[in-house]
């Protein structure tokens, strides 16, 4: 059990540690739980922090599901589960609404949470650590990854504290390396892990950010 995701961050900076140092490392954080996790990992290692935004396509009556992601970029990425949008026999004006509905809190976010051009736009030849505060399914992880792996890093870490099992093992085929304090069985809920998993909020993340960018 987790105290909080700032510890977990601490825990997966000293598993980072043992492999440092890095060549040209960015640590980007899936919003906006992995940010506080991603910070303190920034702040140990000497990395640079930013964020890479993805935003889950929700199943129609269980947001909670996913039927795809979006990814920022230029241009934007979909990537579609077709194997659950076809045994939920999800429509195209269905999946085009929930599309848009995600294009506009992701363009929210971007305006929000960064103040100068996106680190996602020079990646080639960097490492990058990849953080959230958990994974569940891994759908929106698999989504970042992917946008990732197309700007030729030089090698993809993704460090996460808590995952199940068999989702970490779909996670190591896409990246260079994972780091990973807990894979509880069974697993519930990324939550059901931490002692404390308030929502983190968008003046959290704002502040973050900001704080690691004044110590670069």
């Amino acid at each position: 059990m987790l105290k909080d995701r700032f510890e977990a961050g601490e825990i997966l900076a000293d598993k980072l540690e043992k492999s440092a140092p890095f060549e040209n490392p960015i640590v980007l954080a899936l919003p906006r739980g992995g940010v506080p996790v991603a910070a303190r990992i920034a702040k140990r290692i000497g990395a640079p922090l930013d964020v890479i935004i993805v935003r889950k396509l929700g199943a129609p009556f269980n947001e909670e599901f996913a039927i795809g992601a979006l990814v920022e970029g230029d241009p934007e990425r979909v990537v579609l589960n077709e194997e659950a949008l076809y045994r939920l026999g999800v429509g195209k004006e269905y999946l085009d609404s929930v599309v848009a509905k995600e294009r506009e809190e992701l363009h929210r976010r971007q305006k929000m949470y960064r103040a100068k051009e996106s680190a996602l736009d020079n990646l080639t030849g960097k490492t990058v650590i990849l953080v959230d505060d958990g994974i569940a399914t891994g759908y929106t992880m698999k989504a970042a990854l992917a946008a990732i792996r197309e700007q030729n890093p030089a090698k993809i870490i993704v460090a996460v504290p808590v995952a199940p099992a068999d989702t970490i093992e779909e996670i190591r085929r896409l990246a260079d390396e994972v780091i990973v304090i807990e894979t509880p069985e069974p697993f519930w809920a990324v939550g059901a892990h931490y002692q404390k998993f308030d929502q983190t909020s968008d003046d959290e993340v704002i502040e973050l950010l900001k704080e690691a960018e004044a110590k670069e």
